[in-house]
């Protein structure tokens, strides 16, 4: 999610640098891959991190080393060596470690289907246990397949809400969350009214554009496909809803500059009892709370002209390389880390939610967590299946906070463009 999650760190080593320097010993697929040098193998695992950044108390690499030191006591034939990478970097710096023919064994990020049609990856059923696959949520495993195929495996999910101030939606004199854009509207020049610099905030930035837009989109019926498949980024649906948010900002209601701000940014000014309400998922309840806001509301996410009856549903993945033969090591780790306590401490740590049966059932008493867990099963996903999807979502992260000072058409039209080129 992306799940996301998209908190940064800082990794200042290049990946493909990183696994230059890590890429000893043998590389022969019959010999099993890498040996370690006690004899055994060691299996090279690239991973987004989901905390604050590598020195923070819920950084990726403690994350990590937790679950390979676990993992290696049980399975003493096998090494892990773990490269974190923040989200904002991860899939250049992926894609620069696949042109060198430097890939991992294991890759933890936001999207597998790039991969896919160029024949890098492992099937699932060849890295997966048939325990494991029949523990994973049907639903979220149908999106890692392409042409019936399974290729990616759901790592974590997520889904979205609005989280609202209640204490300065008592300021202002608002009774409830906003249900319609009007609705939304109308609270935001209350809160603009009462004080609050910014009534509703909007991460438009490239953390994580494409998960704020889409939200808007479907709140007007619009979306990246319909419902036969094709591309309509540049629907008059879609359109619409930028026209929209452009007014809401030209009114000095949202983020300032929303185009060029980050997800973490602002949800740190909300944490901050700077805004006033914000689109969020689970794993921004341990943000808002780190940083003092523990008064806030959570409810549906307005539509044009009533709450969404679907959300955003976000999964992360993981994905096994078949370039070092490695898929006997990688089915011990992927086992290992689903049957055990890893995915757990997933959930524990980042309020991110689980993608297995029995992980959904440990949690279903969390109160905070209800939302989101209710609103998995209804949700809607980006086209991962789709191997554009890689490219396009790459250019709007990058483009699509400028059809907030620009021309929406023009802008999603480019992106249209690219989604629609052979």
């Amino acid at each position: 999610m992306h799940v996301n999650k998209r908190l940064v760190g800082a990794v200042t080593l290049g990946l493909a640098a990183a696994l230059v320097m890590t890429a000893c010993g043998s590389e022969d697929p019959a010999a099993g891959g890498d040996k370690a040098a006690d004899g055994g193998v060691t299996l090279k695992l690239v991973a987004a991190d989901y905390g604050d950044g590598p020195t923070a108390e819920n950084s990726g690499e403690k994350f990590w080393k937790g679950v390979v030191d676990e993992f290696q006591a049980a399975n003493p034939g096998i090494k892990v060596d773990v490269q974190v990478i923040n989200w904002n970097d991860i899939d250049k710096q992926v894609a620069t470690m696949v042109q060198n023919g430097q890939v991992p064994d294991i890759l933890q990020t936001g999207d597998y289907s790039g991969f896919v049609k160029d024949g890098l990856l492992y099937k699932t059923d060849e890295v997966l246990s048939p325990q494991t696959s029949a523990d994973m949520l049907e639903k979220f495993a149908e999106f890692g397949k392409v042409e019936g195929v399974g290729y990616g495996i759901p790592f974590v999910s997520s889904a979205r809400a609005l989280f609202y101030n209640k204490a300065l939606f008592d300021k202002a004199g608002i009774a409830e969350a906003p249900k319609t854009w009007d609705e939304l509207k109308a609270a935001a020049e209350k809160l603009k009214a009462s004080g609050v610099s910014q009534p509703f905030g909007l991460p438009l930035g490239n953390e994580e554009a494409q998960a704020e837009s889409f939200l808007w989109f479907m709140g007007n019926g619009g979306g990246y496909k319909d419902a036969s498949g094709a591309w309509t980024v540049d629907s008059p649906a879609n359109v619409e809803a930028f026209e929209y948010l452009k007014g809401l900002v030209k009114a000095g209601l949202t983020t300032p500059n929303p185009g060029t701000k980050n997800r973490k940014d602002v949800w740190a000014d909300f944490a901050a009892g700077k805004v006033g309400m914000v689109n969020g998922g689970p794993m921004s309840i341990p943000i808002f709370e780190k940083g003092g806001l523990t008064d806030f509301g959570v409810a549906p996410i307005a539509g044009k002209t009533g709450p969404l009856d679907t959300t955003l549903g976000v999964q992360d993945w993981i994905m096994a390389f078949n370039k070092n033969g490695r898929k006997e090591e990688i089915k011990k780790f992927f086992d290992f880390f689903y049957g055990g306590t890893a995915a757990q401490k997933i959930s524990d740590t980042y309020k991110l939610l689980p993608v297995t049966k029995s992980g959904i059932e440990r949690l279903s008493s969390d109160e905070k967590l209800k939302p989101f867990l209710d609103a998995l099963p209804n949700a809607t996903f980006y086209p991962f299946q789709d191997p554009k999807w890689s490219e396009v979502n790459t250019q709007i992260k990058q483009t699509i906070g400028s059809a907030i000072d620009g021309d929406p058409k023009a802008v999603l039209g480019a992106i249209q463009k690219t989604a629609t080129a052979n």
